[in-house]
């Protein structure tokens, strides 16, 4: 009698560890994402519940998903970080240009030289067009 109950207990228990793992289980690729910082840890989220609707189907695809992502490389299909830098360095050349516009740009309008310009250069009469 007392392995009756001693078997009932045990397949409980069995059974209990099994739907808990299951549900331990989905969240995996969730994990990975957030250790990641994954940048679609929001859907994989989401995606982990459905996974236990079809009964850990899609599972092994969230998990290829959350791991193709790293924060350093990217998606890894190319190199972002040396497009980055070369990025970096083209707007770095165009602010430098722009300041130095603007530079030019101040010299050519200051006032002190405004002043200068207006009264060495005299407006020429324009001739009247008759009709």
């Amino acid at each position: 009698m007392f392995l009756d109950y001693f078997a009932l207990g045990l397949l409980f228990f069995v059974a209990l560890v099994i739907f808990y793992g299951v549900i331990a289980i989905h969240d995996i690729p969730y994990e990975i994402a957030k250790k990641r910082n994954h940048p679609q840890q929001d859907a994989l989220h989401i995606a982990g519940w459905v996974s236990l609707f079809t009964l850990h189907a899609i599972w092994p695809f969230l998990w290829i998903w959350a791991t193709l992502y790293r924060e350093d490389r990217g998606w890894g299909f190319s190199d972002g970080k040396k497009r980055e830098l070369m990025l970096e360095g083209e707007v770095k050349e165009l602010l430098d240009k722009v300041n130095d516009l603007n530079e030019r740009l101040i010299s050519i309008e200051s006032p002190s030289e405004q002043a200068s310009v207006t009264d060495t250069v005299k407006p020429q009469p324009q001739p009247e067009q008759g009709a």
